[in-house]
């Protein structure tokens, strides 16, 4: 609804993935998600994890994972990029001190990259630990699933980077 009643165009793109992978309650009657407004899908406070369409439920289950390890990873869900929600990225990261930015895309050009530099250009004091950008690999997208899996960012590499970001 958002995006419809906006006086600007507006690009929605859904994530396949989240067709099968999402259930949960929807609101009763007509409800709007602002555009340009992030949300705090899980607190914690050692690590905040930045990302948003079909990562967000990699992210949620690798925090449940690092939770029973003692280590609360803060989920970020950007919601949109374009307007970015600058605001909940740094009040996260000034909690936590330490991030990890997670997309879909190549590393090289991605959106992650334009992530990372608004941390460290608006929050650069607050580092306790270099940022870390999960991504896809360096590959041409595959098309066979097996591929697909071993090209997408995994949940291991979440849980993986968040402990050598506390241990830092």
């Amino acid at each position: 609804m958002s995006a419809i009643e906006d006086e600007d165009p507006v690009l929605f793109f859904e994530h396949k993935r989240l067709y099968y992978e999402l259930k949960e309650e929807v609101p009763e009657g007509v409800y709007r998600v602002p555009l340009g407004k992030g949300v705090i899908r899980r607190e914690g406070e050692h690590v905040s994890l930045i990302t948003y369409g079909g990562m967000v439920q990699m992210a949620l289950r690798a925090a449940a994972t690092l939770h029973e390890e003692g280590i609360e990873l803060e989920v970020v869900d950007l919601r949109s990029l374009v307007p970015l929600d600058e605001e909940i990225m740094l009040q996260s990261f000034r909690k936590t001190n330490r991030v990890i930015i997670l997309h879909e895309a190549q590393r090289r050009g991605g959106v992650g990259a334009e992530l990372e530099a608004v941390i460290c250009e608006k929050g650069f004091d607050a580092l306790a630990a270099p940022p870390v950008r999960i991504t896809a690999k360096e590959t041409p997208v595959p098309v066979a699933p097996a591929l697909e899996d071993f090209y997408l960012p995994s949940e291991q590499e979440v849980i993986d980077a968040a402990k050598r970001l506390v241990q830092y």
